[in-house]
């Protein structure tokens, strides 16, 4: 993972208040974004990416 994108994900944990659960969660959806785009390391707009799927308190 790269540094900017680890860098995202600790930012927005921290934001969100994520569990160590959701976080490591949102990582692994990353890394299928990144694989699914043929990338070799996971980026910041993989981790951005994965984290717009986070289902918000009230919705779904």
């Amino acid at each position: 993972i790269a540094p900017a994108a680890m860098a995202l994900a600790e930012a927005a944990a921290e934001r969100l208040r994520l569990s160590n659960r959701a976080f490591l969660r949102s990582l692994r959806v990353a890394r299928s974004i990144a694989d699914l785009a043929g990338s070799a390391m996971v980026e910041r707009a993989h981790v951005a990416e994965a984290l717009s799927f986070r289902r918000r308190h009230g919705s779904g």
